[in-house]
């Protein structure tokens, strides 16, 4: 014969999570679980290695490739050239240009919008990499590109969004 007593709402939760039932949801850009990044830079370039820094100390796992020819492979990925900056990452199926800050590239990961890439415009005093001592950092726009045009996806004074 069964039993009548009640079941309270922790007893269900336990017994679920016992048998496995309840899993944890886990963001899809967890440590560990960020796609690789392939950043193409000048070999001549410091704020570029300032950038990489950034994105590494974000959990990013880069790899460095050093090219005289940045300009052309900005060109095959489809970068319009108003957006162009010193260096240009890919990753995740998207291209990188310019000092985004990693929380926008983890944002841009996270949502799959449609378009090229991100892009952060010239090389704006504060934004990752172009930090200068002193000097109050500028804020600046983070701009969604795709063949059918340009949006701006997010805002940040330095490496805050604005």
């Amino acid at each position: 014969m069964g039993s009548n007593l009640p079941i309270s709402r922790r007893m269900l939760l336990a017994g679920f999570a016992a048998s496995g039932l309840i899993m944890t949801a886990r963001s899809p850009l967890a440590a560990g679980t960020l796609p690789k990044m392939v950043v193409t830079k000048d070999p001549n370039c410091g704020c570029c290695t300032g950038w990489v820094e950034h994105v590494r100390a974000a959990g990013f796992d880069v790899e460095v490739v050093e090219s005289a020819e940045v300009n052309r492979l900005k060109t095959r990925l489809g970068v319009p050239q108003a957006l162009a900056s010193c260096h240009t990452a890919e990753i995740g199926g998207y291209v990188i240009e310019g000092h985004v800050p990693p929380a926008a590239i983890k944002r841009l990961l996270a949502e799959k919008p449609d378009g090229n890439g991100l892009a952060v415009p010239g090389m704006p005093v504060g934004s990752p990499g172009m930090e200068v001592e002193g000097t109050e950092p500028e804020t600046y726009e983070v701009v969604l590109f795709a063949p059918s045009g340009q949006r701006t996806y997010a805002r940040y004074t330095g490496d805050r969004e604005a």
